[in-house]
């Protein structure tokens, strides 16, 4: 692991420890020792070659999530209790009007005192949710990960072409595709966001079952994916493309009763000394636009030189 790598999670261990401490009501030594080993449990199973193990290591030590479900947890059972006395106050309205005359000037007080405090509830539960989904907006805009599908972010992405392109040369050889959904406005369209949005989750399911443990997947963006092949030549990515094209368009995705048929074009390059993130990107993009300009569902390469 690299001395960066090191100092980030001991920092980011550090700053998680203070906040679950300042969020408990009171807080013992016992929190703090466990907190400790379950870190180190974590640390020893960081895989230092993987950019994953190290990112679901920090994701580990972020107990926010837990934190949030936490608060959020608390805050509705004390809104619930609310609005049991609130119950209880307005049985105790009709029950204190009972053997009386009705006085409706009262009773429509009571009412509008009863109305006021419900508001106030509601309006309180309202923030609650607007904060939490702040926090979780926050939290997956500062990890690695996608919100929706659970591979990797575009930072992701970045950061781990950056990496490599530093380095120059490499003793293997690492391809980039690109993959994108053949016609997704039209099916969402079709069949609203929702389903477009499941269709994504599917899709990158199906790209991680499809791939070897060291391959890598991001979420490039909207129906876009990029994967990463390592230590594979140009004839093993391409026989991987085509059998991610294959699992694609041979499954079936049901919804709402109804078979929605999806398919993908990919790009497809391969790296060499002096690439950069972006020349990369570049090319790879370049071999699906000819994906899509020639039929879709299709494979296309193109490597440093254009062909």
């Amino acid at each position: 692991m690299e001395k960066d790598d090191l100092k980030s999670l001991v920092t980011q261990m550090h700053k998680e420890l203070l906040e679950n401490i300042d969020s408990q009501e009171q807080a013992n030594k016992e929190q703090v020792i466990k907190y400790l080993q379950d870190a180190i449990r974590t640390i020893r199973k960081i895989d230092d070659n993987k950019i994953d193990s190290i990112e679901h290591a920090k994701l580990a030590f972020t107990n926010a999530y837990k934190e949030i479900a936490k608060e959020s947890l608390t805050s509705y059972k004390k809104t619930n209790g609310k609005f049991e006395e609130l119950t209880k106050l307005h049985k105790e309205t009709f029950e204190e009007f009972k053997p009386h005359f009705i006085d409706v000037p009262s009773i429509t007080t009571k009412f509008n005192e009863i109305q006021s405090h419900m508001t106030h509830e509601i309006q309180k539960a309202n923030e609650v949710i607007q904060m939490l989904s702040s926090q979780i907006k926050d939290l997956e805009e500062d990890s690695h990960l996608d919100g929706l599908t659970k591979v990797f972010n575009r930072k992701a992405l970045n950061h781990y072409l950056e990496e490599i392109t530093k380095k120059g040369s490499l003793q293997h050889e690492l391809h980039l595709l690109i993959l994108d959904i053949d016609d997704f406005k039209k099916i969402n369209d079709t069949y609203g966001h929702i389903a477009g949005d499941k269709i994504l989750i599917f899709l990158a399911n199906l790209l991680r079952k499809t791939l070897r443990d060291g391959d890598k997947v991001f979420r490039y963006g909207g129906e876009e994916f990029v994967i990463i092949l390592n230590r594979v030549d140009t004839n093993k990515c391409e026989e991987i493309a085509r059998r991610i094209l294959h699992n694609v368009s041979a499954n079936t995705l049901l919804y709402k009763g109804e078979s929605v048929k999806i398919t993908m074009s990919i790009g497809s390059t391969r790296y060499v000394a002096g690439d950069t993130p972006e020349s990369l990107i570049e090319r790879a993009d370049r071999a699906l636009y000819k994906s899509k300009t020639k039929g879709k569902n299709q494979l296309n390469m193109e490597n440093n030189n254009g062909n």
